[in-house]
């Protein structure tokens, strides 16, 4: 069966394009790395990474970068502070702007994401996915997604892997870079940052919804 334009682009275009813009966003915005990381240094300390070990494409673990926007408060048990009281001010600034995940652009330049692709979640959620969730992973994951500029945080889970699955059976050039264009738009209005519900994203606790839901 001859390819069509989309497995073409999926295994032979979208990874160089990638390594090259990753390699060009780096350079480019290597001041503003710096200047953020020095920011990071003095207003929220050490580490200036954020690393966490996220699934990539096929479930493969690897580790994600990221620039720290909490603190490390604690209780007097030991035990972390809520996300809401240990996101400061300057790490809400961080996550709006979206200046919190330029480090993955050296996730995309070492193959382990991609620029666009369903973002990566945490590693305890793979054993709760059903099967209609589990195949965002079939691509790379990526720096922003289709549910990320239909929603972001905003939207609910089950809303946000339709959109991940969608990705994955629409992928083409074209879907990609009207992604990267709206994402762009998406952080300068600082839309759907984080859920109405918590300060960040709520956990994922599994979904008995096995239909899919048609987007």
């Amino acid at each position: 069966m001859k390819p069509s334009k989309g497995d073409i682009y999926r295994r032979f275009i979208k990874r160089s394009m990638d390594f090259i813009l990753s390699l060009i966003a780096i350079i480019i915005l290597s001041p503003v790395l710096l200047i953020v990381a020095i920011l990071v240094r003095v207003k929220l300390g050490s580490p200036i990474l954020f690393q966490q070990k996220r699934p990539g494409m096929n479930e493969k673990i690897f580790m994600m970068y990221k620039f720290r926007t909490m603190t490390d408060e604690r209780d007097e048990n030991g035990g972390l502070l809520p996300d809401s009281v240990r996101l400061t001010r300057f790490g809400r600034l961080l996550r709006s702007t979206s200046l919190d995940e330029l480090p993955e652009l050296f996730n995309i330049l070492k193959g382990d994401m991609s620029i666009v692709g369903p973002r990566p979640l945490l590693v305890q959620y793979l054993p709760i996915y059903n099967e209609h969730q589990k195949r965002r992973h079939e691509v790379r994951p990526g720096l922003s997604g289709l549910a990320q500029v239909n929603g972001r945080n905003a939207i609910s889970w089950e809303n946000k892997f339709n959109l991940d699955v969608k990705y994955v059976d629409n992928l083409s050039f074209i879907g990609d870079w009207k992604i990267i264009f709206l994402t762009i738009k998406k952080v300068f209005v600082r839309e759907g940052i984080n859920s109405e519900v918590a300060a960040t994203m709520e956990p994922f606790k599994g979904s008995n919804q096995k239909e899919r839901i048609e987007l």
